[in-house]
């Protein structure tokens, strides 16, 4: 019993030690006393202060956000675990917001768990690069995450249209496939949005839009969200 005990734990500090940090794509909530008021939040953040909100990660826990558009980055403790719209993929005060540059109508950004054992240091860049490829044997309610802008000095002018990363997959057969199945099971989605995307890297991405505003998005992205889709990403100018 304790051989079999002893065997468990090691498999679980295995599984622990390897266990990819979180990484998203999509926008920031801004927060605001308006939207605590309005109950749109349920707690709040020191608005005069440089903090963060993450819904699903742990207290404490560091965050790195990084504003796609400009390249610039900061890294900061969770402060809470706050509830939000989920649409968006992390709660900012205005001061962090003001320090990324980012654009209060299009606050897009990345998100990267900073993990403080030694070896996921060692392996971030691996895990960085793993975490772009497709697994075949994902769902399909597994949301890959995309390349937002391969150009590291983008001006915010550059932002023509964005999307939502529905998902990726390797064959247009299978995308072809998701694509009838959103079109029967949501009637009221418009079915001009749906477009299959091929990547240089065969890489075949579903994507809807394209959407000009964060409002025009949020009624796509909420049907999509009810239909089954645990984690979707923002990609622009596909």
């Amino acid at each position: 019993i304790i051989s079999l005990l002893l065997i468990s734990c090691a498999s679980n500090q295995n599984m622990m030690q390897y266990k990819k940090p979180y990484n998203s794509k999509g926008f920031a909530f801004i927060f605001s006393e308006a939207d605590f008021k309005n109950g749109l939040i349920n707690g709040r953040l020191d608005n005069s202060i440089m903090q963060i909100s993450h819904r699903s990660l742990k207290t404490n826990s560091l965050i790195k956000i990084i504003n796609p558009i400009t390249n610039k980055t900061l890294t900061l403790k969770n402060h809470k675990r706050l509830k939000y719209p989920e649409m968006y993929k992390v709660l900012i005060t205005k001061p962090v917001a003001d320090k990324l540059d980012l654009d209060s109508n299009l606050p897009l950004v990345e998100i990267m768990e900073q993990k403080k054992n030694k070896s996921f240091v060692a392996k971030k860049a691996k895990i960085f690069n793993e975490e772009k490829k497709i697994s075949k044997n994902a769902p399909v309610t597994s949301v890959q995450i995309s390349n937002i802008s391969k150009n590291k000095m983008k001006k915010k002018s550059s932002i023509d249209q964005i999307f939502i990363l529905i998902a990726s997959f390797y064959s247009k057969e299978t995308a072809e496939f998701l694509k009838k199945r959103i079109t029967k099971e949501l009637p009221n989605y418009d079915i001009k949005k749906l477009k299959i995307r091929k990547k240089k890297d065969k890489e075949i991405n579903l994507i809807s839009g394209p959407y000009k505003t964060i409002n025009l998005m949020k009624n796509d992205y909420i049907q999509l969200k009810k239909f089954g889709f645990e984690d979707l990403d923002i990609t622009l100018n596909e």
